[in-house]
């Protein structure tokens, strides 16, 4: 590549990045970590645990997405003096190292690029994200609890906090359900496009003759409230039931009744939190989530679409969104945006940002489409 080349692609990598600066309007961001950066050095903060959580939890994210945004901005200026060395020295093995960093860093921007799509009314908003097993019985079982895994090493690998609220074991492997919030900026927008119905295609491992096995689990997402939210719930539409926790075979996991399952009687929709040992902060989660569904379902029925928010996901055959193939191929493709890896390994282990930013999108341009 010649040095005008060089000179050109560093110049979009900036404008790009000046672009993205004004989106996240980085200096409403500098303000919000100052203020949470006081509020974390009360000597009272853990006097109340659930803001305290709430408090750090987004101090962290947000110093996370700063420092994300001023480690790419970084790399581009040092990239700069690469060029500019390795051209006056005419080394060509410092220019091979050049167009290496150049290719990791156009990557890593359109990365960020990603996160100016996100315009949606909820899109800012912590997630909360729920999985159950669909057709396919112990498999798809199994298969709900590799999902789990999938999200949150993707949010530790960000470092984003993750709160698990309940998790619903299955009798011989994996799990029936499970309801978890990712405490970060924009985490709803940004796994919104993971919601519907995934497939699974592999030698089933409960299977002694060793048969193919297509099983189904179902994800849902639904952004976190905010105090400003107008949603009231009625004390007396909500059934509020206790049980004592329990983890994988049974097994007793705590020796009072402090799990907690509200019931929201004029919709039918059923919450469980069972993470805390208090009875009283596992029924204040499990409002958190109850009134983020019963939000998704308001502007569900606003926009006289099913699947505005959350979407009507039967996690059956012909309605899968995403595919993940173990047998007789290696393969993981996105039916709706036709993009796919032939490593389901690494998307299982969290490796999920590139499905993500072809879902963000494809998205916008069907946004785009049905707007014209």
């Amino acid at each position: 590549m010649a040095g005008p080349d060089y000179d050109t692609e560093i110049k979009q990598l900036q404008a790009t990045m000046h672009t993205i600066e004004q989106v996240l309007d980085l200096g409403a961001m500098r303000v919000e970590i100052a203020d949470l950066g006081e509020q974390v050095a009360a000597p009272d903060l853990w006097d109340d645990q659930a803001n305290a959580t709430r408090v750090t939890g987004r101090l962290s994210a947000l110093q996370g997405e700063l420092d994300r945004f001023t480690g790419l901005h970084d790399r581009i200026e040092d990239l700069a003096i690469m060029v500019e060395m390795a051209q006056e020295e005419g080394d060509a093995d410092a220019l091979a190292d050049v167009d290496a960093e150049l290719a990791r860093l156009k990557k890593s921007v359109e990365g960020l690029e990603v996160r100016t799509l996100l315009s949606g009314e909820y899109d800012a908003r912590e997630a909360i994200v729920s999985i159950r097993s669909g057709a396919g019985g112990v498999d798809a079982a199994d298969f709900a609890e590799m999902l789990m895994r999938m999200y949150t090493r993707w949010a530790e690998q960000h470092k984003y906090p993750v709160e698990v609220y309940d998790v619903s074991y299955a009798e011989e492997a994996g799990i029936k359900s499970a309801e978890f919030a990712i405490h970060a900026p924009y985490a709803y927008g940004t796994l919104s496009v993971e919601a519907g119905t995934h497939r699974l295609v592999r030698i089933s491992p409960f299977d002694n003759q060793g048969r193919r096995q297509t099983s189904f689990a179902a994800v849902e997402v639904v952004p976190v409230l905010e105090q400003t939210d107008e949603i009231e719930i009625d004390e007396n539409d909500v059934r509020t039931d206790v049980f004592r926790s329990g983890g994988p075979g049974g097994q007793s996991v705590n020796t009072t009744d402090s799990a907690v399952r509200l019931t929201h009687l004029p919709t039918g929709i059923v919450v469980s939190c069972q993470n805390e040992k208090s009875q009283l902060q596992n029924k204040a989660s499990a409002m958190v989530v109850l009134k983020a569904k019963l939000l998704a379902k308001k502007k569900a029925e606003e926009a006289a679409l099913k699947k505005d928010l959350k979407g009507d996901v039967a996690a059956a055959w012909g309605d899968q969104m995403r595919n993940y193939v173990l047998n007789p191929y290696q393969m993981v493709k996105d039916l709706r945006t036709g993009y796919e890896v032939g490593n389901p390994q690494s998307v299982f282990d969290g490796d999920v940002d590139d499905f993500i930013e072809a879902g963000i999108r494809w998205r916008r341009g069907a946004e785009k489409a049905a707007a014209n």
